[in-house]
């Protein structure tokens, strides 16, 4: 891991900070900064001075308390801080104008006082980046005008296929030669992907899954009222349509090269990316973290574009306790590092290995002395023999910012069917955490619930999973589209409560919970993917459908003591009509589960 910065030279030094007793010790009151809760006022270049102080008050040596009056404070692009990062799973771009930027920070305690934080345009609110001991508590951010715009369904004319809809008033926009273009300070789009939700319970509607939108030949025929050419017979009057396009320009909260890092009684009420996104990161604890809505008044129905929670090749301990996940466009939490795929054979100790997908690239991978393993991609199996860094370099970038190939040399031969004319990935060891993810609520999201792929030890329990519209719980890996890493060898699933999830389509969702790796080629795959032990047990499942575990490419699977049973909220149209469906599955008990209507394991149970 890169080292933490130890210096900070300020530009500008401020009298106005408060000693206490202790000399080792140096609180801040940003009030002295001049920030300020009122409407309109800009906090982006107080808070950017206050920053300076506080680091250099951080590289002394000190321990630092940061504290806000509580309010509501705003925050524009035009004088924040613009920054170079390039985070894993989001889009690549050039710059971005970052709120609050921690960098290089040492035990800091930074306490909003239970303030909102209220950004405009499109900015990075936050950034961790080298810290050291870093805790963030008591605030929520939030934007001023999201970039997913909102419509209720006023009409549905079947007949004439044609729908009328109603603009949330929050919602500013054009109609140009009969397209919609939603519009904020310094952006503006087409959306280009929905998401229909019930106007009363706030859970996506049944089978609708991503939806096509009426954004083409429209017309205004009132303020705020657009009549589309839009075909779809589920959007009854009142549905609630969240309007988005695929972009992720930046999370709630990114995460970098950092240590011991603290985030408690913090909520996400919007992102155009993700809630928080952590990436090369050592221990990371996230307690009363939210990325929710704003209570059962707020009129919006949509978090975050994407994950509330994304870790990224992080190592230590990932706990994520007491959590209320919510309304987001993807999952509560996804944990897995990335393969970088083999393009070069050198020598029988250096090859040339490239990120593959278009949101994950640019920074570190690996570390000398950070020992890897291979894995053929058409079969997904592991090879016995692993290997140990001696240098990375970047091939196509001067530093590793911004680098999508790597020069790495191993300290020992690699094995010689490693080359560039078969599939091959590598996966960094070093970088993959143990996860904790207890006591949290997850709920009325799309696509999926929790998804862990870590050979470390993995424990899911006590959650509650409550209408996710696909799985609630994925173990992946897949070495051929999202790259991201890698089997999973020992997790536990116990406590959770789920309750009606795969109401829609979505990658992946096979059942309720889902040990699903993309191999292509299973048929000839030699070993198993995930497997050594993996327990699912004294779980409630209350479903409307069938398939309740779908496993593939396993060795050592456990499912005991869980209570099923069934309910008539929706109808059953899920094509895997099997309680429990194994593709490559050996070594598994299935011992000691209540199910409603009994269990037939000559119907409930498909072994191929």
């Amino acid at each position: 891991m890169r080292l933490v910065k130890t210096s900070l030279v300020s530009t500008l030094l401020l009298p106005v900070f408060l000693f206490i007793s202790c000399s080792k010790m140096q609180v801040f009151n940003m009030s002295d900064f001049g920030l300020k809760p009122e409407p309109g006022f800009d906090n982006s270049l107080p808070l950017a001075n206050a920053l300076k102080e506080i680091a250099q008050a951080s590289a002394s040596g000190k321990e630092v308390v940061v504290n806000f009056d509580k309010g509501r404070y705003e925050f524009f692009p035009e004088e924040a801080d613009t920054t170079l990062y390039f985070i894993s799973n989001h889009d690549q771009v050039k710059t971005r104008s970052t709120g609050f930027n921690f960098d290089g920070l040492k035990n800091v305690t930074f306490d909003g006082g239970n303030s909102t934080f209220i950004f405009h345009g499109r900015m990075l609110p936050m950034a961790i980046s080298e810290c050291d001991s870093i805790t963030l508590r008591n605030f929520s951010i939030d934007f001023e005008n999201p970039h997913i715009a909102q419509a209720t369904i006023v009409k549905n004319d079947s007949i004439n296929k044609t729908i009328t809809y109603e603009l949330a008033p929050w919602v500013s926009y054009d109609v140009k030669d009969s397209v919609l273009i939603t519009k904020g300070r310094g952006w503006e789009h087409t959306p280009t992907s929905g998401i229909a939700f019930e106007k009363d319970t706030r859970r996506i509607v049944y089978q609708t899954g991503d939806i096509r939108l009426g954004v083409k030949g429209v017309a205004e025929v009132a303020p705020h009222i657009i009549k589309a050419p839009w075909d779809d017979k589920r959007l009854v009057p009142g549905t609630v349509v969240v309007m988005r396009t695929w972009n992720r320009p930046a999370p709630g909260i990114f995460v970098q090269y950092s240590q011991n890092v603290a985030l408690e009684g913090v909520t996400v009420h919007y992102a155009e990316g993700m809630g928080l996104l952590a990436q090369m990161t050592a221990h990371i604890s996230l307690n009363n973290f939210n990325v929710a809505l704003k209570g059962a008044d707020d009129p919006r129905y949509f978090t975050t574009q994407a994950d509330a929670t994304h870790f990224s090749g992080c190592k230590g301990v990932i706990r994520s306790k007491n959590g209320l996940y919510e309304n987001m466009m993807d999952d509560a939490i996804n944990v897995h590092g990335t393969y970088l795929k083999v393009t070069k054979r050198v020598s029988e100790k250096v090859v040339h290995a490239r990120y593959m997908h278009s949101q994950a690239w640019g920074f570190d991978w690996g570390y000398p002395g950070d020992q890897v393993q291979f894995v053929k991609a058409n079969t997904m199996d592991l090879l016995s023999k692993k290997a140990t860094i001696a240098t990375i370099k970047p091939v196509d970038s001067k530093t590793n910012l911004g680098a999508k190939e790597f020069r790495i040399e191993f300290k020992e031969p690699i094995p010689q069917e490693i080359t560039e004319t078969e599939a091959f990935g590598i996966e960094n060891l070093e970088w993959t955490p143990e996860v904790v993810f207890s006591d949290n609520i997850v709920r009325n999201n799309r696509a999926r619930g929790a998804l862990f792929s870590t050979p470390l030890k993995t424990i899911a329990e006590n959650n509650t999973f409550d209408h996710t519209s696909g799985t609630a719980i994925l173990l992946c890996g897949d070495c051929n589209g999202w790259y991201e890493t890698g089997s999973c060898t020992n997790v536990i699933i116990r406590n959770n409560k789920f309750i009606n999830a795969l109401t829609s389509y979505y990658q992946f969702t096979n059942a309720v919970i889902s040990i699903y790796p993309e191999i292509p080629n299973l048929n000839e795959q030699e070993n198993y993917f995930h497997g050594d032990e993996i327990i699912i047990e004294d779980n409630y499942f209350e479903t409307f459908d069938s398939p309740i575990l779908y496993a593939k490419s396993v060795k050592g699977l456990t499912f005991r003591n869980n209570v099923i049973d069934m309910n008539t909220a929706y109808h059953p149209f899920h094509w895997n009509k099997a309680k429990f469906l194994f593709e490559s599955v050996v070594d598994f008990t299935i011992d000691n589960n209540e199910f409603e209507g009994g269990y037939n394991e000559e119907e409930d149970l498909i072994v191929k």
